[in-house]
């Protein structure tokens, strides 16, 4: 059996007396492609900050190739780079991470000095932007003088420049038009098949997750309540939160009413356990 190349047990997560995450397993294979979704206050954000580093579990553990990430703060230099080689983030909006001051060649190029410094960065660079679809004349460019789809691009390109083992993409084409979606999700698809990347995808869309996973967790108040193969959970879902997102994307004969009537039948259910 393929070891993990990411693995998440246990995680815990709260934030004063809301728990965030509650108890969150799962595994992502070499190469492969897992979906988290969820509506808003489930969990998948805190859940994919905790991944990457930017938060800190309250218990449970992230490995990567069977190494845990450590919790808290990295101490040295090659340890906070080692760890940043193991999981990359691309963000919903690509601003957070470009430097509106700086072409995107040079962004691109300061990344490799840090991670690679022995590479031949400027081929390096033509080739991060020839994998995202982009070249010299968005080399030079200002962040400002790219289109949304363009700069989501790049952001993968920075991601990839660090070479990590697994990408986590958080809502990365929620704010972009339905077509230029659909470009991204072509362009993640291409480079997974070519570069044997693993992916992350936090969403909240079950059209992105249909596309571009293999597997799928569903997650709700923090805790993960179905989970399998994506064809399997979307075409037959078990749990009744999961029928409600299926039953929410617009459709024909899509009835809001008695969306309605369900999520308050599901949430009274809920209080009823407890």
């Amino acid at each position: 059996m393929t070891e993990a190349v990411l693995e998440v047990s246990g995680l815990r997560k709260a934030f004063g007396a809301q728990v965030a995450v509650d108890d969150v397993s799962f595994t992502v294979a070499p190469g492969g492609s897992l979906g988290v979704v969820g509506e808003s206050g489930s969990g998948k954000t805190t859940t994919a900050r905790i991944i990457v580093g930017l938060e800190h579990a309250d218990g449970g553990a992230v490995r990567v190739d069977g190494r845990e990430r450590p919790r808290g703060p990295g101490r040295g230099r090659a340890g906070r780079l080692a760890r940043a080689r193991q999981v990359q983030m691309v963000f919903q909006d690509p601003f957070l991470s470009l430097d509106p001051r700086i072409p995107i060649g040079a962004a691109l190029t300061e990344i490799l000095r840090l991670h690679h410094p022995a590479r031949d960065h400027p081929s390096r660079v033509a080739e991060l932007l020839d994998h995202v679809g982009l070249g010299a004349r968005e080399a030079s460019a200002l962040p400002r003088n790219l289109s949304g789809g363009q700069r989501q691009r790049v952001a993968v390109a920075k991601a990839l420049a660090v070479e990590p083992r697994v990408l986590v993409l958080d809502e990365a084409v929620a704010a972009l038009d339905v077509s230029v979606q659909a470009q991204i999700l072509n362009l993640l698809a291409d480079l997974r098949a070519e570069l044997g990347i693993a992916y992350v995808f936090i969403t909240h869309d079950l059209g992105v997750v249909r596309c571009v996973t293999d597997e799928v967790v569903v997650m709700r108040h923090g805790a993960i309540v179905e989970r399998g193969p994506t064809e399997s959970v979307l075409a037959e879902p078990a749990h009744s939160y999961t029928r409600l997102l299926l039953e929410s994307v617009p459709g024909p004969g899509w009835d809001p009413r008695a969306i309605s009537a369900a999520r308050r039948a599901l949430a009274d259910a809920e209080l009823t356990r407890r």
